[in-house]
């Protein structure tokens, strides 16, 4: 499942930037070629570039500014975005998958114990996904140990479950951390050229210096939005996690206090 988002998100990305590209010499070719223009001429092209400029989309945009970037710098960025996002999704539908109704659940459990005792409700959690369901198969399955044993291994596979719920986070953690370090380090990389330009040059002028100004800008830029991106993700998850634990213990709770009845 990682595998295939993966594959998707770069095929994507790298559409978008053939469309760019396809699209950078039609321009150029459309534009005509004039030796001498006048102060009016350059103001009437400037409000065409800044009317295209807006006409645009922002995935165009986007794209845009990634190619001026720079692949060496651009690429470790994209690749966090990339993996962190089909971590993230496949998480999503992990989690999507294990949430369940709890209340009409508990009550077919009910129900089941009553009419055919824990065999019956044993196949009944059997066939529900999600960790709920699979902490009372634990509990259920150990019934005829005591109800000390029960408890247990509701404790024990509540761990179990939290542990799968909470599967490759910590490399969501790590891109969103190492997106923005690796724009910041295209930063300095970006400054420390223009500075050697300025450098070989003997003199400050701000063409000259502007081109690395602005690749470090835009590094720093595209690392900042794959890390917003990918926290917006991550605190989603968490959240989503964080729901689903606390319906494991209420539903633990609530396991225990109906074996305690039936067996009374």
């Amino acid at each position: 499942m990682k595998k295939l988002f993966l594959m998707l998100a770069v095929a994507a990305f790298t559409f978008g930037a053939a469309n760019v590209i396809a699209q950078e010499p039609a321009a150029e070719a459309a534009a005509p070629a004039t030796e001498e223009v006048a102060a009016p001429a350059e103001e009437a092209v400037a409000a065409e570039e800044e009317t295209a400029l807006e006409g645009e989309s922002m995935h165009q945009i986007l794209m845009q500014k990634f190619l001026e970037g720079g692949w060496e710098w651009m690429l470790p960025v994209l690749f966090c975005l990339v993996a962190g996002l089909a971590i993230a999704i496949e998480r999503i539908l992990y989690l999507t998958l294990s949430t369940i109704n709890n209340k009409k659940f508990i009550a077919q459990i009910e129900e089941a114990l009553k009419n055919g005792g824990i065999e019956a409700t044993k196949e009944v959690a059997r066939g529900k996904r999600g960790p709920v369901a699979s902490i009372y198969y634990q509990g259920l399955d150990r019934y005829n140990q005591g109800l000390d044993a029960v408890e247990k291994a509701v404790v024990s596979y509540g761990s179990v479950q939290t542990g799968q719920l909470e599967a490759n986070l910590s490399w969501i953690g790590l891109f969103i951390a190492l997106a923005p370090m690796l724009g910041f380090m295209g930063t300095v990389v970006g400054m420390i050229g223009a500075f050697d330009a300025i450098q070989a040059a003997g003199d400050i002028s701000p063409t000259l210096v502007a081109g690395g100004i602005k690749v470090a800008l835009l590094t720093t830029l595209m690392g900042l939005i794959a890390a917003v991106i990918l926290q917006i993700f991550y605190n989603y998850i968490i959240a989503k996690i964080d729901s689903l634990v606390n319906q494991m213990e209420d539903a633990s709770i609530t396991l225990t206090d109906i074996l305690t009845a039936y067996k009374k």
